[in-house]
């Protein structure tokens, strides 16, 4: 979107013009800024990328704030029990009890305030924990007389995938559950 003829800041405000306007298509929607955008003569190549999200109900949502204290435990865990209870869940709920007893407690243990318990229930269930630190954990197999280290396999196979994202403040492990 650099020109040497137009300012950046007005090249935003057009491309944020364009996009405002609906498309019943992202195709369509793609051409059309394509078109304005770039100059027929164009020596480089360019690419876009446009993606429709949808904004979750507020209701599918749960968020609760987790004291960087081992016995914020199982309320961390009454309260996914709960949540997954209203929701009319209930067959996930040992699965979810148990997903978030890990999670956090590898939080508390190993990462560093503040800590975030959230689930989402959409196509599936995710679990996500989300702390300060930005050391990422690892799958990692325990040998026979290990006390620890098992946790992540835990999860891992008790649901359908897992994963770390980093953010700016820190980094969320997320992990999703199949719903009945």
């Amino acid at each position: 979107m650099r020109s040497r003829k137009r300012d950046v800041d007005q090249r935003i405000a057009e491309l944020q013009r364009i996009l405002n306007h609906s498309a019943t298509s992202l195709e369509i929607l793609c051409d059309t800024v394509m078109d304005a955008m770039l100059s027929e003569s164009r020596t480089d190549d360019a690419a876009l990328l446009l993606a429709r999200t949808h904004a979750l109900d507020p209701h599918h949502v749960a968020d609760w704030d987790v004291g960087p204290d081992p016995a914020q435990v199982p309320g961390a865990r009454k309260f996914a029990v709960d949540q997954v209870d209203a929701w009319g869940l209930e067959e996930a709920a040992f699965v979810t009890e148990l997903v978030v007893s890990e999670l956090v407690t590898n939080a508390i243990r190993y990462g560093e305030p503040p800590i975030r318990l959230r689930l989402i229930r959409d196509t599936s269930l995710i679990c996500e924990v989300s702390d300060a630190s930005s050391t990422a954990p690892h799958l990692r197999r325990a040998r026979a007389f290990d006390e620890g280290g098992r946790g992540l396999l835990l999860v891992a196979q008790l649901t359908q995938g897992w994963g770390t994202r980093h953010t700016t403040s820190g980094k969320t492990i997320w992990c999703a559950q199949a719903l009945p």
